[in-house]
This record gives C-alpha cells, sequence and structure tokens, in this order.
C-alpha cells in the first residue's frame, strides 16, 4: 500500500517577511527531496506569529493580502515542485487582520483558504478577525483525490471543529500550530483524531521560539486493523523539540 507522505515544516522564522519566504521555500524543496505529497508549515509562518509582545497597530503593518506576492510564491513554488503545499500567513482582511492558511495542490492551484474561527479572545488574538467556516476541498495528489481540510491550533480545543470537518468529508486535516505542545493539546488531538477517524496533522514551531516546543505529531485516525486483536497507537510520529525535518508516512 502506498502511503501519502506529509512533511511537518517544524521550522523557527526569520524575522522578516523576506527571510521566512526564503526559508520557507527552502524547506519546501527539502520536503519534495524526501518525497513528500504535501509540506504543512507552523502557523502564522509569514511574521513567524510574533504578534504577543507588540502592540497591534504595529503588527497589523505586517499582514499581507491573501493573493498577494508572499503567498502566490508558495503557489508558484507547489506547481514547480509538484507538492501540495500549506502556507501560512497574518491575513490582511479590509481593515483589520485574521490568521490564515492557503492550501495549494501540486498542481499550484489554490483549493482551501482557511481563517482561524476559534480565535484566542484572552490574547493578542482578540484584536484578529475570526474566520467564518470550515471549508473541505478535495487535494490532487499522486495517490488520487484526498479530502482535506484545516483547524488552527486554538480550533483543536472545540470538538465542534474537527467534527464538522469530518461531516464535510474530511478524511485529512493540516493544522498549524504555535504554542507548547503538553499531554492536554496532544490529547485533544489524538481525541479529535479517534472520534472523527480521521488523520491529524499537526506542525508547531521548534522550542528556539518563544512559547514553542516542537512536538510536531501525525495521528491517523486508525485506531483498530483487521489483522490487530486489540486498539492501537494512532500517533505515528511525534517529533521533539528542536529544529527538524519532519517527514510522516500515513494512511488515509
Amino acid at each position: 500500500m502506498e502511503l501519502l507522505r506529509t512533511a511537518l515544516l517544524q521550522i523557527a522564522p526569520c524575522g522578516t517577511l523576506e527571510g521566512n519566504l526564503k526559508k520557507g521555500i527552502e524547506y519546501c524543496k527539502e520536503a519534495k527531496k524526501m518525497g513528500a505529497h504535501i509540506a504543512l508549515f507552523p502557523e502564522m509562518w509569514s511574521c513567524g506569529y510574533d504578534i504577543g509582545s507588540r502592540n497591534y497597530e504595529e503588527w497589523k503593518k505586517e499582514a499581507v493580502p491573501a493573493d498577494g506576492p508572499f503567498v502566490r510564491a508558495f503557489g508558484e513554488l507547489a506547481r514547480e515542485l509538484s507538492m501540495a503545499i500549506g502556507i501560512t500567513f497574518l491575513e490582511k482582511c479590509g481593515a483589520g487582520c485574521r490568521n490564515a492558511l492557503a492550501l495549494f495542490d501540486r498542481n499550484g492551484e489554490r483549493v482551501l483558504t482557511y481563517a482561524k474561527v476559534h480565535t484566542c479572545e484572552f490574547g493578542a488574538e482578540a484584536d484578529l478577525l475570526p474566520g467564518e467556516d470550515f471549508y473541505v476541498a478535495d487535494l490532487d495528489t499522486p495517490l488520487g483525490p484526498v479530502k482535506t481540510g484545516a483547524m488552527i491550533c486554538y480550533d483543536r480545543e472545540f470538538p465542534e471543529s474537527a467534527r464538522i470537518l469530518m461531516l464535510k468529508g474530511a478524511e485529512l486535516i493540516l493544522v498549524p500550530n504555535a504554542c507548547p505542545m503538553e499531554i492536554n493539546r496532544l490529547s485533544q488531538i489524538r481525541a479529535r483524531a479517534f472520534e472523527n477517524m480521521t488523520a491529524i496533522c499537526t506542525c508547531n514551531y521548534p522550542g528556539t521560539v518563544p512559547d514553542c516546543n516542537g512536538g510536531s505529531t501525525v495521528f491517523d485516525g486508525v485506531a483498530y486493523l483487521p489483522e490487530l486483536p486489540g486498539s492501537r497507537d494512532m500517533c505515528i510520529l511525534q517529533a521533539g523539540s528542536e529544529e527538524p525535518f519532519v517527514r510522516s508516512d500515513h494512511r488515509i
């Protein structure tokens, strides 16, 4: 059985939009060399989620349009590499900003744009505009179409997020992240995968980034197999805290 190969780019930002663009492109190319079908970035890669220690009026200037050069560059790269890319960014949206992800398929076609629905109103994200819905798209891969959706970080704390995606047909949920992945948050992701029988790939920043600790994971959502007498561990990958390049092969 050929398995879907997902690369989780657990990498630290560079401090500038231009630096993050360059580093992001480099790591996507490395993902392709390792045979990945999909590359996923951590949350808000365009600015490295650098919003907690600064005034809103300062960091909102770093927002980029969903159809601007930064995002389009990854669509062009997806076509060049023939590999899907889930790129995250602080999105300029009217007079405000959103926490967003754009998913490009291996042909460079944008199949999904998602903005974080459950923004963290107890912190800097209170100044963000929330997304309005959860979306599922047919992602063209060498294994055939894969129904793919997205959540972002805090979305995982609400069972309804993954359930809506599953009810819309999601086989795979991509989850960019920027927070410490401790036992409770890992348990939430495990529960979302188990209760919806859906693969969930979470990409976090490494431990060198403030308030992050790596721990990117893949839960394949397959608790039982005919050849096994009981349940199995659905966690098929959990990264350490360092800045590695992480690739996982998983069933869909």
